[in-house]
């Protein structure tokens, strides 16, 4: 199961966002998305549950929880949507 968290702390690394993830079940990967112009966090990222169950479950205990003063929204990835090429 992929899942988005969002409102992350910017000092945030991946390696501590699995931390938060693995008292629920076991983490595939876990990923805080960097900004590549400036290779600082855009406060979000993205965790592969292993187990479904297990990832409702983080999603349900997580979502509007703090983490770090900021409240984190956790929720079931969605698709990215197919945008149109830009053309110049």
């Amino acid at each position: 199961m992929n899942i988005y968290v969002g409102n992350l702390s910017y000092r945030m690394n991946d390696k501590e966002l699995e931390e938060v993830f693995t008292k629920f079940g076991a983490v595939k990967s876990a990923k805080v998305i960097m900004d590549r112009e400036t290779g600082k966090s855009k406060g979000f990222g993205f965790i592969e549950m292993e187990d479904s169950a297990a990832g409702t479950k983080a999603i349900e205990a997580l979502n509007g929880n703090e983490n770090e003063g900021r409240t984190l929204r956790v929720n079931e990835a969605q698709p990215r949507a197919e945008k149109p090429r830009r053309q110049f």
